[in-house]
């Protein structure tokens, strides 16, 4: 089994697409291990604050089938595509690790270049496996959190209510 780790945003109804977002991961994958939720501001356009965690999850399937998914249960929940590559999203669903792999695999670029520079998605990372190395940088994720230079990246830790999800989440507050 792999170990896959999938970022989770949405700036569009975000409580409500988050709790979408998770139910449909649990029917795709079974258990899913989620960080907390954090709160941060439109990176790349004048947009609504989003909501992004990180979610875990152990698959059998190759990495091409885990994005097919993943594309799936945006499209499920609203993603436009087509519009400008920074934009406001109802779901967005990115492949940020499948166990070591580097390079592409499957059309997909592993490990996501995102997790070195945004802090939207390596504190939520880190939160979820901290002692995880990073296949490129060789360190530690809760090291490449405390070196991180967030400069204008305004993140917040919030207390997602959970109420509303039929699959009731794991205890992921901050």
């Amino acid at each position: 089994m792999a170990q896959v780790y999938i970022s989770i945003g949405s700036n569009i109804e975000p409580a409500r697409r988050i709790r979408e977002g998770v139910g449909a991961l649990r029917e795709a994958f079974g258990f899913v291990l989620l960080s907390p939720v954090y709160e941060s501001r439109a990176v790349g356009f004048a947009g609504d604050n989003f909501y992004n965690l990180v979610a875990g999850v152990d698959t059998d399937m190759p990495v091409s089938e885990v994005n097919a998914v993943l594309h799936a249960i945006e499209d499920r929940y609203g993603r436009e595509r087509g519009g400008p590559r920074f934009s406001s999203r109802t779901l967005d669903l990115d492949l940020l690790l499948y166990d070591d792999l580097v390079g592409e695999h499957g059309g997909v670029a592993l490990p996501r270049e995102e997790i070195t520079h945004h802090a939207h998605v390596l504190f939520p990372l880190a939160d979820l496996a901290a002692d995880l190395v990073h296949p490129v940088t060789g360190k530690p994720l809760a090291q490449m959190r405390a070196e991180l230079d967030t400069g204008e990246q305004a993140l917040w830790c919030i207390d997602f209510d959970w109420s509303d999800d039929d699959y009731a989440a794991d205890d992921t507050g901050c």
